[in-house]
């Protein structure tokens, strides 16, 4: 172990070169952190004391990005609170199901398609149903878009799709890793799952106020020490109900977005989510092999179609309901085309799980596709329905100036 420290080292600075390439480049740094995950690892050359394979630091690496998937899981919930889930009324009830219906229904289509066992078959469904918050937030909020009216839209559509995947996600870890082999034994893990997370939120808003009493320290060690013992606590309880661990890490988010300490909680958790975070996405793409992904291309690309043409649909219903312009409801479809953190998560379960590997493939292939197309969509949004507009235009002039046969 007397290297461990140095390559945990290279991997910070292989992790900050790259995050330094995406700024520069003004995109989104996610797909970057896996692909220079993937690039390294078992298969990479050893320079002397400079050890790509990262061999001693593995394990310690992996660890790290469990602890990214909480913080990043715990922020997303100190953003939304559960009173924001719950005023985000038409938003999430139209678009939402919409949304879910239109994605869980292609990942149907790619399973039937490839001939997918069904645990491989619900985990395809929940990695392409998910979209990537971290990459929409950033994106809105990158091109100056938060007052935007669809913007209302699209962060209830994603707290929407973010609880489904939730309870999808307990769901798969009773069904993948519990080792349930009857439908009444998995059946009877999802509900508990399901019992807990109701139950856990519940009880989370009626004790907020006592939890606000405790967080009520000038001292900063001491409430970091509460707010990490709090987290780490229920997400580790969440697991042993055979919740995951990240869902766990959400529920408590949502409890303390509650908290008049919030703001205090976010500047203090904000530095490790992006530490973490940054690792997770890197620990992910270690575990690639890169030579493995070619079997995937075709359950893929199908995949993306199925998925851009899923969202615009979802969108543009969404938007029609709401009242807004199809501008602004072509924005909508058009923003959470974006993969990343959820589909990452669910890829990991299915691996945990002893599934298929190309299950693992196609999850890399997917996330790192909709990681970039989904930003530079978002970006050419306004071109995209300009050029529709004048392709419409094209088509019904080309339609009048047609001579009349009927007579």
């Amino acid at each position: 172990m007397e290297m461990l420290i140095f390559e945990i080292g290279v991997a910070l600075a292989l992790i900050t070169m790259t995050g330094l390439l995406s700024a520069k480049l003004r995109f989104s740094v996610i797909p970057f952190y896996i692909l220079i995950g993937m690039a390294v690892g078992p298969h990479a050359p050893h320079f002397w004391i400079i050890d790509l394979r990262f061999i001693e630091s593995s394990s310690f690496i992996e660890f790290m990005g469990r602890l990214g998937i909480l913080f990043l899981l715990f922020y997303l919930g100190l953003e939304f609170s559960i009173a924001r889930l719950l005023k985000s009324g038409k938003a999430i009830l139209a678009g939402g199901v919409f949304y879910i219906v239109l994605n869980f229904v292609s990942g149907l289509i790619i399973g039937w398609m490839f001939g997918l066992p069904l645990k491989e078959t619900l985990v395809v469904c929940g990695i392409m149903t998910s979209s990537s918050t971290a990459i929409v937030a950033k994106v809105l909020v990158d091109l100056k878009r938060t007052a935007n009216p669809e913007t209302e839209i699209i962060m209830g559509m994603i707290m929407f799709d973010d609880l489904f995947v939730a309870i999808h996600i307990s769901i798969l870890t009773g069904l993948i890793l519990s080792g349930a082999t009857s439908f009444l034994s998995v059946l009877l893990i999802s509900i508990t799952a399901l019992l807990f997370i109701v139950l856990f939120l519940y009880l989370g808003r009626k004790i907020i106020k006592y939890i606000d009493v405790a967080l009520n320290v000038k001292s900063s060690e001491l409430f970091l020490l509460i707010i990490l013992t709090l987290l780490f606590m229920v997400a580790g309880f969440s697991e042993t109900l055979h919740v995951a661990e990240a869902i766990g890490a959400l529920m408590i988010g949502l409890v303390l977005g509650e908290s008049r300490h919030v703001k205090r909680i976010e500047q203090q958790v904000m530095p490790l989510r992006d530490f973490f975070g940054a690792l997770f996405f890197f620990s992910f793409g270690l575990t690639i092999e890169p030579s493995s992904l070619g079997g995937a291309i075709g359950m893929v690309l199908i995949a993306v179609v199925l998925t851009i043409i899923g969202n615009l649909t979802a969108g543009i219903i969404a938007g029609k309901i709401a009242g807004t312009s199809p501008k602004a409801s072509l924005n909508v479809g058009l923003t959470l085309v974006s993969r990343g953190e959820f589909s990452i998560i669910m890829a990991n379960i299915g691996k945990a799980g002893g599934l298929l590997a190309s299950v693992q493939s196609f999850a890399v292939l997917y996330v790192l596709i909709l990681a970039v197309i989904g930003p530079l969509l978002t970006k050419e949004s306004k071109n995209i329905y300009d050029g529709y507009v004048r392709l419409r235009h094209f088509l019904i002039r080309k339609k009048k100036a047609a001579p009349d046969h009927t007579e």
